[in-house]
């Protein structure tokens, strides 16, 4: 069951690299940079010296995604699956990859806690939303993650955003 798993995962990565054009590959790499961790401390920092409900919403975005990010790497580090690139012969990636490990994405990760910490925030929520699931996306498309990296991390970040709601 897992090998047939992992196996289609694979079929829709590669099916997914044969749609490649220049223009979308240039909007994916662009969003992949908007996933980065340096995006999402500057946008947190910003929020919380503006004050008033954006310190609020800064607090929720700083905490998520840096609950998302030590959980998508705690799990990175036990499982230390290979990236794409270095699991699948002759596969080259779109884009240059932080660590070796693939599973799970922190990009997605982080962008899912931030959609689900923001959500009911006016029109953060379903702006976060959008955003998060247009990095997953570019994650995949980049082939720097395969499709379950992307589906765990994305859960992983929910969890982390649905936690930090909760707790402020």
């Amino acid at each position: 069951m897992v090998r047939q798993v992992l196996q289609a995962d694979r079929r829709i990565l590669e099916t997914v690299g044969r749609w490649h054009q220049p223009t979308v590959t240039l909007l994916m790499r662009t969003l992949t940079r908007i996933g980065d961790a340096s995006t999402w401390v500057f946008v947190s920092l910003v929020l919380l010296a503006v004050g008033g409900t954006a310190r609020h919403c800064g607090l929720l975005l700083a905490a998520a995604t840096a609950i998302a990010t030590v959980m998508s790497q705690i799990l990175k580090r036990t499982c230390r699956r290979p990236r794409p690139s270095s699991g699948i012969g002759g596969f080259i990636a779109l884009a240059e990859n932080p660590d070796a490990f693939s599973f799970p994405s922190g990009h997605a990760a982080a962008a899912f806690a931030a959609a689900i910490a923001l959500a009911g925030q006016g029109w953060l929520g379903p702006l976060n939303l959008s955003l998060a699931f247009a990095i997953a996306l570019s994650r995949v498309y980049l082939g720097a993650h395969y499709p379950l990296d992307v589906a765990v991390g994305a859960s992983v970040g929910a969890i982390a955003g649905a936690f930090v709601r909760i707790l402020f």
